[in-house]
């Protein structure tokens, strides 16, 4: 079954023949606040434990304490990043955050990330694409560095979701954690050679009709804030639940196919499975419905839920620093979420 997200007659061609060679991970990072909220302790506030479990797969998240925003996150990731790589913060030329929980509407939270770090030569800029926001993002600065146009990138994916989920939505809070995670990009040695790293594909995509099933009503110029809207609770989060996973359950699995069709390989060519880490029963019927053994796929959401744009990136620096990920593995990616929006991506490590 095709995957219906935009008007594709506008596309050149096939919209999976863009590719983005020469380009590598070379180090990675994450961040994730001290406070553990598990199960147990939501069950103590009226919340059902086991329905959280059996529904979503998860048994704790991580909260901020009230000093912690998303940039401090950003920047904590960015820093394990840059120490990990050996890299200087003022050899960085461009910093992306990826999120939909900034610290303000102005300045961005990657300036502030900027700023923390030292990166005293890099642009800075947000990116919000919620979900798949941090492919949206990778992709991004991928084109940059290809183009020529930048040499060495920070990519982080930062969310402060408990600061945006209503405590009194017994369905939608537990689902969310806040976390950051980074990645440094840069050129690949021998670009040419057709085992050298890079995006082998990838496609953003967007179903902006599908919009109200993930939304924060108010806050923006829509729903500018007021006491109206705050006694109403419009501030937070509404999920349609239901829709979004009838929808994410249909599209993994289909454009994973294409993905890997669009290039020749198939799914036994493919060494790592990276999903947005939402529900694991997402997770598990992708990997079933494409026959994929689930010891290929990582996950890690148990642990702490769902982080929005930077469930990709602390996955991927989790099974990295466990020694899983090896150089010229196949990493096939794929993020979806709010907007609604989804982006996939299949890398060589």
């Amino acid at each position: 079954m095709s995957v219906v997200t935009h008007n594709e007659g506008n596309l050149k061609g096939s919209p999976w023949k863009r590719s983005i060679p020469g380009v590598q991970i070379v180090s990675t990072g994450m961040f994730a606040p001290n406070n553990e909220v598990r199960n147990e302790d939501l069950a103590e506030l009226g919340y059902d434990s086991d329905w959280i479990v059996q529904r979503t797969g998860i048994k704790s998240r991580r909260h901020v304490d009230n000093d912690l925003a998303t940039s401090d996150m950003a920047t904590q990731a960015a820093r394990m990043c840059l120490e990990n790589a050996n890299v200087d913060p003022d050899e960085i030329d461009l910093i992306i955050v990826a999120t939909m929980t900034p610290d303000h509407y102005t300045p961005s939270a990657a300036c502030l990330t900027q700023a923390n770090l030292g990166c005293r030569n890099a642009a800075a800029l947000d990116l919000n694409a919620a979900c798949s926001g941090f492919v949206y993002s990778l992709a991004t600065a991928g084109n940059f560095i290809r183009a020529g146009n930048c040499e060495k990138a920070l990519v982080i994916g930062s969310e402060t979701m408990s600061m945006v989920v209503d405590p009194r939505d017994k369905k939608t809070f537990p689902l969310f954690g806040d976390a950051a995670g980074a990645v440094l990009l840069e050129a690949a040695p021998k670009p040419n050679d057709e085992k050298a790293s890079g995006l082998l594909t990838y496609r953003l995509a967007s179903v902006g009709e599908m919009s109200e099933c993930l939304v924060v009503p108010a806050g923006g110029s829509r729903m500018p804030l007021s006491q109206e809207v705050l006694d109403s609770r419009s501030q937070y989060l509404r999920m349609d639940g239901r829709s979004v996973f009838k929808w994410a359950v249909r599209l993994v699995p289909d454009i994973t196919r294409e993905m890997l069709a669009s290039v020749g390989l198939g799914l036994g060519d493919v060494d790592w499975f990276i999903f947005h880490q939402a529900n694991k029963r997402i997770i598990d019927s992708a990997a079933d419905e494409l026959g994929v053994d689930l010891g290929k796929v990582v996950i890690n959401l148990e642990r702490y839920g769902n982080t929005s744009a930077a469930s990709i990136p602390i996955t991927m620096h989790e099974a990295n620093i466990s020694g899983r990920l090896k150089r010229g593995d196949l990493i096939s990616i794929a993020g979806f979420g709010a907007g609604l929006t989804w982006a996939s991506c299949l890398l060589r490590w």
